[in-house]
């Protein structure tokens, strides 16, 4: 159920040199804008690669627009971390509930 939920969500985090920010509508149409360079390496087992394949099934999924954008950053496991903790605080701001929204936030009243 989406009625009262904000749709939106920001949030920007620091993880030591790097600087990670996502932006999240849940509005119903799936589109990923990922602005992140990565060396196609490997951070333990798990294959860098992934990152973009992961953000791009949540969008399928969701049906959400996603935009993951990386500012600066040197460390491949800095980097990766701080777009997952910036992407978990925009969906919790996103999916919250707002006493102040009736309905869903859309002009069309449906996401």
């Amino acid at each position: 159920d989406k009625n009262g939920i904000r749709r939106y969500g920001q949030a920007t985090v620091p993880m030591d040199e790097t600087l990670a920010s996502v932006a999240v509508d849940i509005s119903g149409r799936p589109y990923l804008v990922y602005h992140v360079s990565l060396p196609k390496v490997k951070i333990g087992e798990f294959d860098v690669e992934l990152v973009r394949e992961f953000f791009q099934a949540v969008v399928n999924n969701l049906g959400a627009n996603i935009h993951v954008n990386v500012m600066y950053g040197d460390n491949v496991h800095h980097i990766v971390e701080a777009c997952f903790k910036a992407f978990a605080r925009a969906v919790d701001q996103a999916t919250q509930v707002d006493s102040r929204i009736q309905g869903v936030m859309s002009t069309k009243g449906k996401l």
